[in-house]
């Protein structure tokens, strides 16, 4: 077996894979993308936040490609959800952290917005081999991962040793456990989604006609996602003990989960199911919500879903994905150029994830308490606060060790939480009940800006360059980005 040697080796293409895959060639260092499927392929998890278009792949080079793909243009969500019985809307144009010309992200296509990350990851320097499954890590000195082995298409085996092997093969990654530690989940957010394609669905009115419309109902929510003008992503979203409401024919179980749901069947009054092609398949995820224990030993990372994924409400899976592999691959230039050690490198890359994931796992906790339906049994076990000790601990467990300078979660995180929900619940119901659409009291809650605070840094950052506002460090004795976002620094207070 022929032996080939790489800087870095990636295990999956999809957003994150391609993101660090595409930052470390950009760094001129020798990287393989290991895919096992071969693009275009089909992917759930549609919906964009901004600092993704606007931070992320802005780095990445993608800004005026992306705009030249004719993706639905999303400028906010609209719910149906908390006690206001209307849909209430918020625009990303509110925010101080993207207000402006980039206060918008796309609604996607995963098959085509996917293949573009990736080829752009072609572009930038890194080889690509599709096809290819990544069997086995390879174990080097002093408990060091060193490579991998992979299965190409045709069968051969192959070996390949590198300094840094990275996961990037989501949620059913089986290389996962092999940087210690295990997988928790999460007991709030176990839920299954049952989820198809319509033509012809009723869209919002303009502006908010590409927003993402997510409705709740008696046994859960509904997402419903415009992909085109008349293409539309839905999706009944339910917790496990309500699986048999998703059992047996798909077709008939989403048909009896619309009908519970007025709103969702109004959109979809006059649309079609598209039944052919990457479309046509009734699916059903399990959307447990998770993370590993470790996200790196020496020589190993993970990112995207193999590290964790948390409920799909808010969009933020593609946004942690592409978070992480720029963390990741700050981390992996700074070590392969020698400016850091790879304990401190790794630290700071596990930290700012870590604590990026627990932002939106409070956010999302303070959205579910806000939902007030005292009859329906999805919606009571959705009160993290008032009857899960365990999960309580998990979130501080979770967060609590990311520094200790980070905010207090200690034995008073359920009624910090509570409190929190409770804030951000009432400036919905000011947003709802306002006659100009005033939306800045959502956008002052503490949850709110907890989740666009980091988003909008990458952002900034990826805008203005050497010309950006110096950053300070998230953690005390912590690392900042280099002025192109491309590697880790010292902090040097001016």
């Amino acid at each position: 077996m022929a032996i080939e040697d790489f800087d870095v080796v990636v295990a999956g293409g999809g957003p994150a894979g391609s993101t660090l895959a595409a930052l470390t060639a950009m760094r001129g260092h020798k990287v393989l993308v290991l895919e096992k499927e071969r693009f275009p392929r089909y992917q759930i998890g549609e919906s964009l936040l901004p600092s993704t278009v606007h931070g992320v792949c802005r780095l990445l080079g993608l800004t005026d490609e992306l705009a030249e793909a004719g993706f639905t243009v999303k400028r906010g969500g609209t719910f149906r959800w908390g006690a206001t019985p209307e849909p209430w809307t918020f625009s990303f144009s509110v925010s101080p952290h993207i207000s402006g010309p980039t206060s918008f992200a796309y609604q996607v296509e995963r098959s085509r917005f996917d293949e573009l990350l990736l080829n752009n990851a072609r572009r930038r320097g890194a080889e690509v081999r599709e096809e290819c499954a990544v069997t086995a890590v390879i174990e080097g000195e002093e408990g060091r991962a060193a490579g991998v082995r992979y299965t190409a298409a045709d069968g051969a085996e192959h070996e390949v040793r590198a300094q840094f092997v990275v996961d990037a093969s989501g949620n059913r990654s089986r290389l996962h456990s092999k940087v210690g530690g295990e997988r928790k989940y999460s007991d709030f957010f176990r839920s299954l989604a049952l989820f198809g394609y319509f033509e012809g669905g009723k869209r919002l009115a303009a502006p908010n006609s590409g927003n993402i419309l997510s409705v709740a109902f008696d046994s859960g929510w509904f997402w419903y996602i415009p992909l085109s003008p008349t293409l539309t992503s839905v999706g009944a979203v339910v917790r496990r003990e309500l699986a048999e409401k998703i059992q047996g024919d798909r077709e008939k179980a989403l048909t009896a989960l619309i009908a519970e749901c007025p709103l969702i069947s109004e959109y979809l009054a006059d649309a079609t199911r598209v039944t052919s092609g990457q479309y046509g398949e009734l699916r059903i995820r399990k959307d447990y919500s998770y993370h590993q224990t470790s996200f790196w030993r020496p020589g190993m990372i993970l990112i995207g879903d193999a590290a964790c994924f948390v409920d799909p409400v808010f969009s933020s899976g593609v946004h942690l994905a592409t978070y992480s592999g720029l963390l990741a691959a700050r981390s992996i230039n700074s070590v392969l150029s020698g400016d850091l050690d790879e304990k401190a490198a790794l630290t700071e890359f596990e930290a700012r994830y870590r604590r990026e994931y627990g932002v939106f796992y409070e956010f999302l906790v303070s959205f579910y308490e806000m939902h007030r339906d005292e009859e329906s049994y999805f919606w009571q076990a959705k009160k993290v606060t008032r009857n899960n000790h365990t999960e309580l601990e998990s979130f501080v467990d979770l967060v609590g060790g990311v520094s200790s300078g980070e905010q207090a979660l200690t034995s008073s995180t359920s009624g910090r939480l509570r409190s929190r929900s409770a804030e951000f619940a009432a400036a919905v119901e000011e947003v709802a009940a306002s006659d100009d659409g005033n939306m800045v009291p959502m956008f002052k809650s503490t949850v709110v800006k907890q989740v666009m605070a980091e988003g909008g840094q990458v952002q900034m950052r990826a805008m203005l360059g050497q010309d950006a506002e110096p950053e300070v460090p998230l953690f005390p004795g912590g690392l900042v980005a280099s002025p192109d976002g491309m590697s880790w620094q010292p902090y040097r207070p001016a």
